[in-house]
């Protein structure tokens, strides 16, 4: 957290987190003509964004993109704003999702735990349930399988979809279609792949979910950051992570 709060003090760093609000995913040339700096410098900048876990940078070919991470602030609001100040966050966060138009969206954590048992998280339906709004994931979790994901208080399942990757403890592809409502239904399918890397006695959960139409509702992405707190906070201190939504979506 003080990597965070360090990287947030350079006005530079935080405009280069405005440029990929409003454009994810850009490469390193895109955003050097944003800025008067030379490349080097903007380089640096976003090295140690990197590092603070603000930026995620990934290979698409040739090209390495820049995404935006917001699961480090969504840490710090979780331990302080929504103590205080909730109604008025949710309002700054409202008004950044209505900003966002993006095809893909990456997220980042570092878990303290072990690929198997970060696994066992991700796919067992009951440990789901605990940091994913109530809702648990039942499926076979053999490549090409269907998967379902349910909540007690739904008469059908809120996603539906295909296992297209499989590879137990360190990636899953899921091609899903979402349809907890008209407008996230009306996407038709999405991509989330989940990618575990060992660092230490840690591990590093990537998520990344594309195949996002321009217009795609926020209830189809916005979650994630709070999803993935959860998942951290259950696998490191057996609690689950008391927040308004999860309160708000959690069983009754």
């Amino acid at each position: 957290m003080e990597q965070v709060f360090r990287a947030l003090g350079d006005p530079t760093r935080r405009s280069l987190l405005d440029a990929l609000l409003q454009d994810d995913g850009q490469t390193l040339s895109a955003l050097v003509s944003r800025h008067e700096m030379t490349r080097p410098a903007v380089a640096k900048h976003l090295a140690v964004l990197e590092e603070a876990g603000l930026v995620v940078a990934v290979r698409r070919g040739r090209e390495k993109r820049h995404f935006l991470n917001v699961v480090p602030i969504r840490e710090i609001h979780d331990r302080w704003v929504t103590k205080y100040t909730e109604a008025w966050a949710g309002g700054l966060t409202e008004l950044r999702r209505d900003l966002e138009r993006t095809m893909e969206k990456v997220f980042e954590i570092y878990i303290r735990t072990t690929p198997e048992r970060l696994w066992e998280a991700i796919t067992d339906p009951a440990i789901r349930a605990k940091y994913h709004f109530g809702a648990g994931v039942h499926s076979a979790w053999e490549p090409g399988s269907s998967f379902t994901m349910e909540h007690p208080n739904s008469d059908d399942p809120l996603v539906e979809g295909e296992n297209l990757v499989v590879e137990p403890p360190r990636r899953l592809v899921q091609a899903l279609r979402t349809l907890w409502s008209p407008q996230a239904e009306a996407q038709g399918t999405t991509r989330v792949t989940w990618e575990i890397e060992p660092v230490g006695d840690s591990c590093r959960l990537t998520v990344t979910h594309d195949q996002l139409g321009e217009d795609a509702p926020a209830e189809l992405y916005g979650g994630w950051p709070m999803i993935l707190s959860g998942l951290k906070t259950w696998l490191e201190t057996g609690e689950t992570l008391t927040t308004p939504g999860s309160q708000m979506y959690g069983p009754s």
